[in-house]
């Protein structure tokens, strides 16, 4: 569905987010505070601009399909959901601060779990960007038939269901537990990429590099990391993105505009990513260590957790110096025990796929 007018002119489909980062990456280079006010708080305009939008619309489409059960993936709520009184999940597909928790970092900020000397500020500013547009967002919430929202959240907590998908070798010691109506996936690895044939072995270790569709957008840091990694003893894939002819890849590197990054990691040896939910939780789940270089987003807060839990390293992705970049990539090849975790969580998470639990619970909800 639309969230926003059609454009005069046809447009590739997501046109419209590659449009809007490339317009505030800017910001990218800034830090997670300065971010709140250049990217965090434009974004949730957008999509609370989308959720308005797009209301009439989904209450005419619920009342047409009549649905047993609605399945909402997004950071933002759609009243018209809650206003149709039927069943729906919540599903948290990003970082799980985005519920949030008084003992745990805030959400955007990418700070540490054990250093909480930058926590309040965060979340002082935070409520000041955002506080004022979640309250006329409440408001409009209610005149539309659906509850008022929790304060400084966007999105409503379901009666019947909400799923987190995040491995618990990163998730987070939470004092207040999510509760009975709440399930964690691990992990929902699609099954549905096109199969890929990986170069034939020649002694190096083959590493995977994708910034997300959106972060390699980005050509001039796409240019450095290319710089960086080109006189390195290994070799790479690289999924290069919509500007992938804005650039040229070394000759220690293959690669496409768009990889079928599932069918890709079970052959590297390492990850180097933007840090994106799905990248992170993929990569878990076939037991891959990772360098996390976060753009923007919940990123930051992935790349944090990596690090911290011990199952990759967060590099900062505009300040690394010439040759820190590959110098922590060699200490991840080189980590043994680093890989026989990655190995292990990959092999718990492959016992009990998120994907197969979401399809029961979510079948469940539609049939009680």
């Amino acid at each position: 569905m639309r969230l926003a007018p059609p454009p005069d002119e046809p447009e590739e489909p997501g046109q419209f987010w590659k449009n809007f980062v490339r317009e505030t990456s800017p910001a990218f280079r800034k830090t997670t505070l300065e971010q709140l006010a250049e990217f965090i708080a434009p974004t949730w305009q957008a999509l609370v601009d989308g959720a308005r939008y797009v209301d009439d619309w989904l209450a005419q489409t619920l009342a047409e399909v009549d649905p047993d059960v609605v399945v909402e993936d997004n950071v933002v709520g759609f009243p018209a959901i809650l206003a149709s009184g039927r069943p729906w999940v919540r599903i948290v597909s990003c970082n799980p601060l985005e519920v949030k928790d008084p003992e745990l970092p805030p959400t955007f900020s990418g700070l540490p779990l054990e250093d909480r000397s930058g926590w309040n500020e965060f979340r002082d500013e935070y409520a000041r960007q955002v506080g004022e547009l979640q309250g006329s967002f409440s408001e409009f919430c209610v005149e539309r038939g659906a509850p008022p929202l929790e304060e400084l959240e966007l999105i409503h907590e379901s009666s019947w269901l909400n799923l987190t998908i995040y491995p618990d070798e990163l998730d987070y010691p939470r004092a207040r537990p999510l509760g009975e109506r709440w399930r964690n996936l691990g992990a929902s690895v699609r099954a549905t990429d096109a199969p890929w044939s990986p170069p034939k072995p020649d002694g190096r270790a083959l590493v995977y590099l994708s910034l997300g569709s959106l972060g390699s957008a980005d050509v001039p840091l796409m240019q450095r990391l290319v710089s960086e990694l080109a006189d390195t003893p290994h070799r790479y894939v690289v999924s290069m993105g919509p500007q992938h002819a804005e650039y040229e890849l070394a000759e220690n590197m293959v690669g496409e505009p768009f990889l079928p990054q599932t069918s890709v990691l079970p052959h590297v040896d390492a990850v180097i990513t933007h840090g994106g939910n799905n990248t992170t939780t993929e990569c878990m789940w076939f037991g891959k260590p990772m360098l996390v270089l976060p753009v923007f987003w919940d990123q930051h807060d992935n790349a944090q957790r990596v690090d911290e839990t011990g199952y990759g390293v967060r590099v900062p992705t505009y300040g690394f110096g010439d040759g820190e970049l590959a110098a922590a990539l060699d200490r991840v090849l080189a980590d043994e025990g680093l890989r026989a975790r990655c190995a292990a969580a990959g092999e718990r998470l492959r016992e009990a796929p998120g994907t197969t639990l979401a399809a029961e619970l979510i079948e469940g909800v539609a049939t009680s």
